[in-house]
């Protein structure tokens, strides 16, 4: 069995442009080349900002602008409806609801029927139809009773509330679950393919084995077949070699980027490759080894926990678990133009997903209420911010 090998705090210091994230959801410690997929305008395409050739100044800013809504139970996905409103789910509740996002009115869509919350699973990514116009579908990734699956289902807003959702179409199944470490991010692309990141459960060699569906990145056509132009013969993975991956955003010139839970020393940011091996369990962090992908930016674990990404004005943001704060990664092609920074340090607890929001703004979304936080009045949160 080949012994994992973990890069050592002074080799990444030297290899890094980083301020130097675990585990587990939490934090809680435990023990190739290619090029971009084909694109496409519509749905899943980066909205406007900063010019994608415009490399963005060093230091940035975050400013809350206000709450949008409050008092979420254990909010987990967030999807913008193209018609106005924040589709947000809830990993315990294993509901959907929308939020009017000038007003903060939520109205519950319904229930999803087959979730079986426990652990770190349950109700988890959302994401819209990139024909949202035309078929009004919604895409779910949640761990039912046996595994982790995706399904879409029919949106009705003419319905009363609570009765607003169609029964599930389960287009993928067989994602291994486990209490912890089950993916969960869902993410149109540009390509108008439909993304998905998996876990590993906590069994490091199914992020190598290419046969199965655990630690991987999925790319997949909305019904879920292999999408065209992966590259492994009918197969949905699109990289491998992941331990947990929890974000998933396209900067301005389409590139895929991810973010990661390491182990007990480095939490990552990767420019993904398709095809990429991202080394998990036989490197952690940056390694310089021959067939593995290097992550662009690393975290000790009590810094990060990683979850949602956006980008946003040139820069990666990303929300921290463990770290509860918001990360500005600034992006100079598939390179950081400086030093990450933070942000929001401590301010609101625990952040789980970020979101553009169009131009210098997004969507932040906390999570105090998951079993791992402190919550307070209010909790949970969406907040909008404005960033530079």
């Amino acid at each position: 069995m080949v012994q994992r090998r973990v890069v050592t705090a002074a080799l990444a210091a030297a290899l890094l442009l980083v301020t130097t994230g675990c585990s587990s959801d939490d934090g809680e410690k435990t023990d190739a080349a290619g090029s971009s997929p084909p694109s496409s305008s519509g749905a899943g395409s980066s909205p406007p900002g900063k010019a994608a050739d415009e490399t963005p100044p060093a230091k940035g800013s975050v400013k809350v602008v206000r709450t949008v809504a409050e008092d979420l139970d254990s909010p987990w996905g967030l999807a913008p409806l193209p018609e106005g409103g924040l589709l947000v789910s809830s990993r315990d509740e294993a509901t959907i609801s929308r939020v009017d996002e000038k007003t903060g009115k939520r109205t519950e869509l319904g229930e999803v029927p087959g979730v079986a919350p426990a652990g770190e699973g349950g109700l988890m990514g959302i994401a819209v139809s990139p024909e949202y116009a035309s078929d009004h579908m919604i895409y779910a990734y949640f761990t039912s009773e046996s595994d982790n699956r995706i399904v879409r289902m029919l949106y009705d807003p003419e319905k009363p509330a609570g009765e607003q959702l169609g029964a599930p179409d389960t287009i993928l199944r067989g994602i291994p679950k486990g209490t912890n470490h089950n993916g969960g991010r869902l993410a149109f692309g540009p390509d108008r393919m439909l993304y998905a990141s998996t876990g590993e459960r906590y069994e490091g060699p199914l992020a190598q084995d290419k046969d199965s569906l655990g630690g991987k990145i999925l790319r997949m056509t909305p019904e879920g077949q292999p999408a065209p132009g992966n590259p492994f013969d009918d197969s949905v993975v699109y990289s491998y070699g992941h331990r947990n991956v929890q974000g998933l955003a396209w900067d301005p010139e389409q590139r895929l980027w991810a973010s990661e839970f390491g182990q007990n020393t480095w939490d990552e940011l990767n420019h993904i490759r398709p095809g990429g091996n991202y080394g998990w369990p036989e490197v952690e962090g940056k390694g310089g080894e021959s067939g593995y992908v290097d992550p662009v930016a690393v975290w000790s674990t009590e810094e990060a926990s990683p979850s949602g990404i956006a980008v946003a004005e040139g820069s990666v943001w990303m929300a921290g678990l463990r770290g509860q704060r918001l990360w500005r990664v600034p992006l100079d092609g598939t390179k950081t133009a400086a030093a990450p920074q933070p942000f929001l340090e401590g301010d609101y607890g625990r952040l789980r997903t970020v979101v553009s929001a169009g131009g210098d703004k997004l969507w932040l979304v906390t999570s105090e209420t998951d079993g791992r936080g402190s919550p307070e009045n209010g909790d949970d949160k969406i907040l909008e911010l404005e960033v530079t």
